[in-house]
């Protein structure tokens, strides 16, 4: 009994001398829903996730962030590789506009400004109604999932930056859910 307290108490010490001390990293997926629409297969998620200090540090230096969201949704099919009824992807780029001392957030060809960090993020961490399959493509008598990813892109840093990667870059998050005949989540 005393032997696995001392064990305990030793990995407690170790582990606060790391430095920078032990922060739990990553993002934390809240909300995953899909919905069956008439113009296809829809899907909503929420995230909470704070950027490490190295990712908010480049930032204000000028270095942009990109965000990438993926979806696909999978037939089962027990006869062959399962088949692919919709991929998408999106992603939103954040800076650091030190001129104007705004942060702007950009997807597409569309922009929004915002005066503090906190606002362009709570824009990053999620999306409602994104369309990620056609009707055409899912059928009522089918056994389908989803496959989703969230992360930080690192290969869009600059090259420098990626070879000493940090551990403030690593945000990212995988889950695979199955889809209910209804196409809700499971």
């Amino acid at each position: 009994m005393f032997a696995r307290i001392a064990i305990v108490a030793f990995f407690a010490a170790l582990l606060a001398l790391l430095p920078g001390g032990v922060r739990a990293e990553g993002i934390e997926l809240v909300h995953l829903t899909t919905r069956k629409a008439e113009d296809g297969l829809e899907l909503s998620f929420t995230t909470r996730f704070e950027l490490g200090r190295a990712a908010e540090d480049a930032l204000h230096k000028g270095v942009p962030l990109w965000f990438v969201a993926e979806a696909q949704v999978l037939r089962n099919r027990w006869y062959w590789r399962d088949a692919r009824a919709g991929r998408v992807e999106r992603s939103w780029r954040l800076e650091w506009k030190s001129l104007l001392r705004q942060y702007r957030v950009s997807t597409g060809g569309l922009h929004q400004s915002f005066a503090t960090l906190d606002e362009a993020l709570t824009v990053l961490r999620g999306i409602s109604g994104w369309r990620i399959a056609e009707p055409k493509d899912i059928e009522d008598s089918g056994n389908y999932y989803l496959e989703f990813s969230y992360k930080l892109d690192v290969t869009q840093l600059p090259r420098p930056m990626q070879i000493g990667l940090q551990s403030g870059f690593a945000l990212g998050i995988e889950q695979k859910r199955n889809l209910a005949p209804d196409f809700s989540i499971k």
